[in-house]
């Protein structure tokens, strides 16, 4: 029984990674830090995604500009190696702004989990 535990468990991590792909493939993101807080800035952003691994003061001043311009924020479950993995990318991603979900049902699907 422990192997359908561990399996339900995957399953909140897994439906990001599919809806960040989507993302990838179909949607508008910039990532990095700098590009993130410009986006913030413009007003452009929908969705912010924080590696568990970003420096503490960094994912603050994230989470304080987030706040102010009312974006939402996911603190995503593995490090900057696997989001960067989980966009698609071959380096490491820290941090990622969403401005346009494009088919992708990411923004929605966010306050649930």
């Amino acid at each position: 029984s422990s192997g359908i535990n561990a399996e339900w468990s995957l399953r909140p991590g897994e439906s990001i990674n599919s809806r960040l792909a989507l993302v990838m493939k179909s949607g508008k993101f910039t990532i990095g830090y700098r590009s993130t807080l410009k986006s913030i800035r413009q007003g452009k952003s929908k969705l912010i995604i924080i590696a568990n691994n970003t420096p503490a003061l960094r994912k603050s001043e994230i989470e304080y500009y987030c706040m102010l311009a009312k974006v939402g924020v996911h603190h995503y479950s593995g490090s900057n190696i696997d989001l960067g993995t989980a966009c698609g990318k071959y380096f490491r991603v820290g941090c990622l702004c969403i401005t346009d979900p494009g088919d992708s049902d990411i923004i929605r699907s966010m306050p649930a989990e």
